[in-house]
């Protein structure tokens, strides 16, 4: 058993704590909302009155927190006071300099860190098989690899400090374009009057096929899994989608790659959230492309 901390018990947090619960290690946890609190204590963690006090004799620690400043703000007060030896963790997503830099406040103290964002959603935390990619060097991803089993269907080293940031934003931006291309498919297909099922039918079986169809199709039937049957209640929120969109443009900037797809799925989803649609699914999307935001 594994003495772990982990701070941020959100949509994604609390699951993934739990699952760590169910797998034997002791959790102590601290989140900011007492909701989170009150859900995460049901799953069997144990609640600490700060974040402090949650990592002070925990071999792991693992944040899920909102944004870079949010991951190096908690770092810099946490460091100093964890656990000779421990290893950090952090599954947010954020950009890649605040990771490196979260990195290197770790190493001040003498800590090993991975940063290992993740892709799956809140039923891929709930299921335990969400994919970590992971970075950082060699030593912290042996040590970080069996503690992520238990949260994880697949796990993958990418590689240093900031390589799974790296790899989170670019999947995220082929999700967003992918997404937008197949919601405009199925608007298209409506108005030459082909059914749902029709589209759905032929294009998961040939060269259309793609993650945001088949497993997350925007249109209600095909896929009685995906958001769309439950009027497109997030698994992952469209504001959520606009963040990582907006990383890799930063990215992209940063980087030199030219994206032009990517800064059009930015605007796309920047459309769709200032009308109010944060809080949907992203793959609401199609309600905004289709001329009938719900």
């Amino acid at each position: 058993m594994t003495t772990i901390a982990f701070i941020g018990l959100g949509n994604m947090g609390n699951p993934m704590a739990s699952n760590l619960v169910k797998a034997g290690h002791s959790v102590n946890g601290f989140d900011l909302v007492p909701e989170n609190l009150t859900v995460a204590k049901e799953h069997g963690v144990t609640i600490m009155a700060n974040a402090s006090a949650a990592v002070k004799d925990a071999d792991v620690v693992i944040t899920m927190l909102p944004a870079g400043k949010h991951v190096l703000s908690v770092y810099e007060d946490i460091a100093p006071k964890a656990k000779n030896g421990a290893l950090f963790i952090d599954s947010s997503t954020i950009d890649v300099e605040s990771a490196r830099k979260a990195h290197g406040v770790a190493a001040k103290h003498g800590l090993k860190s991975i940063d290992a964002p993740v892709s799956g959603g809140t039923g891929g935390a709930t299921a335990g098989t969400l994919t970590f990619m992971a970075g950082g060097s060699d030593e912290a991803f042996a040590g970080a690899e069996p503690i992520l089993k238990s949260m994880a269907g697949r796990i993958v080293h990418c590689g240093g400090d900031g390589a799974g940031q790296a790899a989170k934003i670019c999947n995220n931006m082929i999700l967003g374009i992918s997404m937008i291309g197949v919601a405009e498919a199925f608007v298209l297909a409506e108005k030459l009057g082909l059914s749902h099922q029709a589209l759905f039918d032929v294009a998961s079986t040939s060269s259309g096929q793609c993650w945001s169809l088949t497993t997350y199709c925007p249109v209600p039937g095909p896929v009685p899994t995906s958001p769309a049957n439950r009027d497109y209640k997030p698994g992952f929120a469209a504001a959520l989608m606009l963040k990582d969109l907006k990383l890799s443009q930063e990215a992209a900037l940063g980087a030199g790659a030219v994206t032009p797809l990517g800064a059009e799925a930015a605007q796309i989803y920047a459309l769709f959230n200032a009308q109010g649609h944060g809080g949907a699914d992203f793959s609401g999307i199609i309600n905004f492309l289709s001329g009938n935001p719900t």
